[in-house]
């Protein structure tokens, strides 16, 4: 069975983007880039770990990251990421809103999933094959992930900065066993912690 990853950059208040996320403010109000100037400012010091991000063979993700729309979809809207995503791998978006699948340059296809966590992982799992199955967020989704036991190794980019309020990663979580794996390591512009977790599902 595939191996489950997620990568997610937080504060160390333990937010992943601020609120009232918009297409002004895709990660929120008060953000403004602080918790990812690392692969800005740094890419070559961190060019392994933000290889990995991408280094899967499938992805989840929640439709909030997909985009800022409620509601009934804008067919018009395509993603963040412009006419060639940076995944090149299938993408399952968790919805409660049907949409026909979206295909983008480079081999990126969004799927639209409306039937829960459980079976986008399937389908993930399906597609990736012999690689790994990564859950990119956002915060609410990957909760929805580590609670239901279905994360291997959570990696956390953590920024020392302080964002106050918005999408707080590891919210309502009870006896959630994490071992270390590795030696913490980082710059002055973020801080990169690996954990594994017991596979309860």
């Amino acid at each position: 069975m595939s191996k489950v990853t997620c990568d997610m950059a937080m504060s160390l208040d333990g937010f992943t983007a601020g609120p009232n996320q918009s297409l002004r403010n895709p990660f929120g109000e008060g953000e403004d880039g602080r918790l990812t100037r690392w692969m800005v400012d740094e890419p070559e010091a961190h060019a392994e770990v933000i290889a990995g991000v991408v280094d899967a063979g499938a992805f989840i993700m929640g439709r909030n990251m997909f985009t800022p729309g409620r509601g009934a979809w804008d067919l018009g809207w395509t993603g963040w990421w412009g006419e060639e995503p940076p995944y090149h791998a299938p993408v399952f978006v968790l919805t409660h809103h049907p949409r026909e699948p979206l295909t983008m340059k480079g081999g990126t296809t969004f799927h639209f999933v409306t039937d829960g966590i459980e079976a986008a992982l399937e389908r993930a799992r399906e597609a990736a094959g012999d690689r790994a199955v990564a859950v990119a967020g956002g915060a609410a989704t990957v909760n929805q992930y580590l609670a239901a036991g279905l994360i291997d190794e959570l990696r956390l980019h953590v920024a020392p900065v302080f964002l106050g309020r918005g999408e707080r990663l590891l919210a309502g979580m009870d006896n959630l066993d994490l071992e270390p794996a590795g030696e913490p390591w980082g710059t002055a512009l973020v801080t990169h912690l690996t954990y594994r977790l017991p596979r309860r599902a």
